[in-house]
């Protein structure tokens, strides 16, 4: 079993950056892809960002392309999402996500983390 818990999130600025960290914890995991996902409210869940554990290329919405990065410290089985020049559209909790890279579906999530980018 994976256990996610994701943090960082809070208030900030329109323009402003925030960065998410996700820890994971419980069975280890090489081939796994992590993946960061958001819910604003009164809106269905949508996906931001992911990254192969252990290697690849990220892959981003296009509502995160050239603001957001997410990266992976594989050593603290922690990843990451830097998000910069928020938008108050932006506003969401944000959910940290694994799956293995067979897996279609993410089987494993977080707690989510608020993010709230003000006017």
């Amino acid at each position: 079993q994976v256990q996610l818990r994701e943090s960082g999130g809070g208030l900030v600025q329109a323009g402003g950056s925030l960065r998410l960290s996700c820890l994971a914890s419980g069975r280890t995991f090489s081939n796994y892809v992590m993946g960061w996902f958001r819910q604003a409210p009164g809106k269905e869940r949508e996906f931001v960002a992911a990254i192969v554990r252990g290697g690849g290329n990220p892959y981003y919405a296009g509502s995160a392309k050239g603001r957001f990065t997410i990266s992976g410290d594989n050593a603290k089985n922690t990843v990451y999402l830097q998000m910069n020049s928020l938008k108050p559209e932006d506003t969401a909790v944000y959910y940290c996500a694994a799956r293995t890279v067979d897996d279609l579906k993410y089987r494993y999530w977080g707690q989510g983390t608020q993010v709230t980018v003000s006017e």
